[in-house]
């Protein structure tokens, strides 16, 4: 047997020859420092969390002390504002206008999503433009129609005024929130319950609204929080002290001369917690992605 030889392949004479190099690796974050992500967010939290352990320490320090500890932890200050200033009723008001609000928002804007999402009709467009729109207008600047309003329906100083307009200001975004929502389900679902003899009603029941869950909790929390936290609307409609709300309840802490430091630091204590427990609460909602698992393939 004779042993061949193969001669080493040259590149063609005038042509450089070509040195192949290994891909770059993209960047990553797994490439970057710890401490390069660590340090701004911890000053980014140190800045955020030293309010509320100034509201927190003068919340439950004795009147007087000038420790930058809370001890001897006192609940003076939280007594004073539940019993005396009437914090027990501006609490119910509160929960009461959140969660109706909160409640009539999502309804009304669910109906409002579907139709934005599956329907196509002529003023669409335009429809979803107001809608964009009417969100540059401060509610201060509605004040005085909306008082006009109610004082013709006999509503002012109730609650439900304050619920209505609350319901209105959050409607525009929540809508085309929703339906944006509702455009990630894909309608062959829907036709695949028409199919099975299902209406458009129940197969939204039963097939749309499922995927929507958390959606719906992101959007009502957060027109809760809105509910909640708001101070205009409450201030303007609410005369009796027994139809105020925190905010206006807060406010009524702070005189011309001085301020309660301690029973206003107990008053926002009070304020913060039901908000502190709704997002503990939805944060996997939040987290979870939008019908994760519900739709593959």
């Amino acid at each position: 047997m004779t042993a061949t030889t193969t001669a080493p392949v040259r590149p063609a004479p005038g042509r450089p020859r070509q040195e192949t190099r290994p891909p770059k690796k993209s960047a990553s974050w797994d490439d970057v420092p710890r401490w390069q992500i660590y340090v701004p967010f911890g000053v980014y939290l140190l800045f955020t969390l030293i309010p509320f352990y100034w509201m927190l320490l003068f919340a439950f320090r004795p009147t007087g002390s000038t420790s930058l500890a809370p001890w001897p932890l006192t609940f003076e200050h939280f007594d004073k504002v539940w019993n005396e200033r009437a914090f027990a009723t501006f609490f119910q008001n509160s929960l009461l206008v959140g969660v109706a609000s909160m409640v009539m928002t999502t309804v009304v804007a669910l109906a409002g999503g579907y139709a934005l999402a599956r329907f196509n009709f002529c003023v669409k467009r335009a429809f979803m433009l107001a809608l964009l729109c009417s969100q540059f207008i401060p509610g201060a600047l509605m004040l005085v129609p909306l008082f006009e309003i109610f004082a013709n329906l006999k509503m002012i100083n109730s609650l439900g005024s304050v619920i209505i307009a609350e319901t209105v200001f959050q409607l525009p975004l929540t809508m085309i929130l929703i339906s944006g929502f509702i455009r990630n389900v894909p309608p062959s679902l829907e036709e695949a319950a028409w199919v099975d003899g299902c209406g458009r009603f129940r197969a939204f029941c039963a097939v749309v609204l499922p995927l929507l869950r958390p959606g719906l909790v992101a959007v009502g929390s957060f027109a809760f929080v809105h509910s909640w936290n708001h101070f205009l609307f409450a201030l303007m409609f609410l005369s009796d002290q027994s139809k105020q709300t925190i905010p206006v309840g807060l406010a009524t802490l702070m005189g011309a001369d001085s301020v309660d430091l301690g029973a206003l630091a107990a008053g926002g204590v009070v304020a913060a917690l039901p908000v502190v427990l709704v997002f503990a609460f939805i944060q996997k909602w939040l987290v979870t992605g939008f019908s994760a698992g519900a739709v593959k393939g």
